[in-house]
């Protein structure tokens, strides 16, 4: 039988934004870091997060993500467990500017990438960013028993670990996904079982002066 003291929050945080002004998709690319608008974002995000009882700490072995996490492990003197499970999706058009450029994908090699928006046939199916970011997600929950944890990860597959919580279809309209720049998607559970799914964004006022993050 649960109790009370078996309730756990997993916080979802998305990072911040990131510096990238030639608009490419940088995917698991090296070498993106946050913007100096993006460190303002992991600060609220922090200043957000940093009151409640978190005991547990996971980040995205990303520079961005661990940059979005470091004010959070800072205030709450906490180490930060890095885990390949919540990195971004692997996606095979990393490294172009389809953002800025999206003609480049009428070039024929591309097409046999596009056949399938469902699976999708350009990257990593829906079903394992679900399945990893559960497994990750799960984990963290009983690492925090009865606490609460943090894990910061990128924005799709946030919105799948949401949508897989939700039961909801995976794939989906990625204009649609709420799931902003530094917002934080909280997962609540009684002993195992989901009690409810919250959202927030700490940096919504910055919001309208990011230049948006090509990639997640």
């Amino acid at each position: 039988m649960t109790s009370r003291d078996d309730r756990t929050v997993v916080h979802l945080v998305r990072h911040g934004e990131v510096d990238n002004p030639g608009g490419v998709l940088y995917g698991r690319m090296p070498g993106f870091h946050l913007s100096a608008l993006g460190r303002e974002m992991a600060q609220r995000a922090a200043a957000y997060l940093g009151g409640h009882p978190i005991t547990h700490l996971v980040s995205s072995p990303l520079e961005r993500a661990q940059e979005t996490m470091e004010p959070l492990a800072e205030r709450l003197k906490l180490p930060v467990t890095l885990d390949d499970r919540v990195i971004e999706a692997a996606n095979d058009f990393e490294g172009l500017t389809v953002g800025k450029k999206p003609a480049q994908l009428l070039n024929p090699r591309f097409w046999p990438k596009l056949v399938n928006p469902i699976q999708p046939s350009w990257g990593e199916p829906y079903q394992e960013v679900a399945e990893r970011m559960s497994a990750a997600i799960v984990d963290a929950r009983d690492a925090a028993l009865g606490h609460e944890a943090v894990i910061v990860s990128h924005q799709l597959p946030v919105w799948t670990a949401r949508q897989h919580y939700a039961d909801k279809r995976l794939w989906h309209d990625p204009r649609k996904r709420q799931c902003s720049l530094a917002s934080v998607t909280s997962l609540t559970f009684l002993g195992a079982e989901l009690e409810s799914i919250g959202y927030a964004e700490p940096a919504r006022d910055l919001l309208p002066n990011a230049s948006g993050a090509v990639g997640a």
